[in-house]
């Protein structure tokens, strides 16, 4: 038995993930406890997901746990020890507004949550690879600190700029405002990178941008295009937060990242990090999203314009994949941002 583990396998990266390794052949066990449905209510519930999964995927076993919950994740890994093959960590608390009302709730699922599976990891599976999906907010606000040029739709960079093309993983984590979502996600960022490097493990964390797809349980919180998307095709209010509706987004496909994933888990390495995201291939404003969704709809997408921003929300961010694709040459992304739009229109 070859077994792939995963957390948040009814969230958009997680079940994405058991689509992709069932297809090649591996045990998926899913765990997920739909804690969407009480960080987002009725828009952010996955259990449509999960249906679907045991559905259509009959090697995927789903465990309704909670993994800060630590004796409870020890019974699983404790029953299948070394053939869990692959580790893919993409259960989280996502959202910046969430996690500054509820801090303790958001660290301990963030940050223990993450320890207890590395943990585990160690103890009963330690030759599989870790996997943990990370987030560019680990940057903190740092990169609103960046020259950036306002435009009629977007805040963009000089070409003369070294981040032109994206920002790398030379940017600092310091001197900077996280919000609590970024605090707790740069903790456990660090955890798996001290696993890789002090204890041996084979861990990565991909520090992503925008990540969405069809899959996308989009809510006001957490998940923008496909929020969007969905909140247009509804005919309901669209918010967008400061910035003047400019700020920058770069968007990777989730089957994109699940190829980094499949990629990574072919040769994995030891205590690495890697920024990924659309790129300049795949980004857009707020703006240029509602621009793109009303032309393909032909609608006026409603929308409430708040002047205050997110703490710790980006002006500007797109990712400079460069390290990944110099360790891993032969991961090609498949979609745009224009793309990924479309599909998600079709898809609802």
């Amino acid at each position: 038995m070859s077994v792939v583990l995963i957390t948040g396998s009814c969230g958009l990266i997680g079940s994405e993930s058991v689509k992709f390794f069932s297809s090649k052949g591996f045990d998926i066990v899913g765990i997920d406890n739909n804690s969407r449905a009480k960080f987002f209510g009725k828009d952010g519930d996955t259990n449509w997901v999960k249906n679907n999964l045991v559905k259509f995927n009959k090697n995927y076993n789903h465990k309704n746990t909670d993994i800060r919950n630590y004796s409870a994740l020890e019974k699983i890994f404790k029953k299948y020890k070394n053939s869990i093959k692959l580790i893919i960590h993409s259960a989280a608390q996502p959202s910046h507004d969430w996690a500054k009302k509820e801090p303790f709730v958001d660290f301990n699922i963030n940050a223990l949550g993450t320890l207890n599976l590395l943990s585990l990891t160690k103890k009963y599976s330690y030759n599989a690879p870790f996997i943990f999906l990370s987030t560019n907010k680990v940057y903190g606000d740092n990169p609103n600190l960046l020259p950036l040029v306002e435009l009629n739709s977007r805040w963009e960079i000089s070409r003369k700029h070294k981040y032109f093309k994206g920002i790398d993983e030379s940017m600092s984590i310091d001197n900077c405002v996280h919000s609590f979502f970024g605090t707790s996600k740069s903790y456990a960022d660090l955890l798996v990178q001290e696993y890789g490097k002090n204890e041996g493990l084979k861990t990565v964390c991909f520090r992503a941008g925008c990540v969405t797809g069809p899959n996308h349980s989009g809510a006001e919180l957490h998940g923008f295009l496909s929020y969007l998307v969905k909140s247009s095709l509804k005919k309901k209010i669209y918010s967008i937060y400061g910035y003047k509706g400019k700020q920058v987004r770069d968007n990777i496909h989730s089957y994109d990242l699940v190829k980094c994933f499949w990629n990574y888990f072919k040769k994995p390495r030891k205590g690495e990090f890697y920024n990924i995201g659309g790129g300049r291939k795949s980004n857009c404003s707020v703006i240029e999203a509602i621009n793109y969704v009303e032309s393909l709809v032909n609608i006026k997408v409603k929308k409430n314009y708040n002047k205050a921003n997110r703490v710790g929300d980006h002006i500007w961010y797109i990712s400079d994949t460069s390290k990944f694709k110099k360790h891993y040459p032969n991961w090609e992304q498949k979609y745009g941002t224009k793309k990924i739009i479309e599909e998600l229109i079709y898809s609802f």
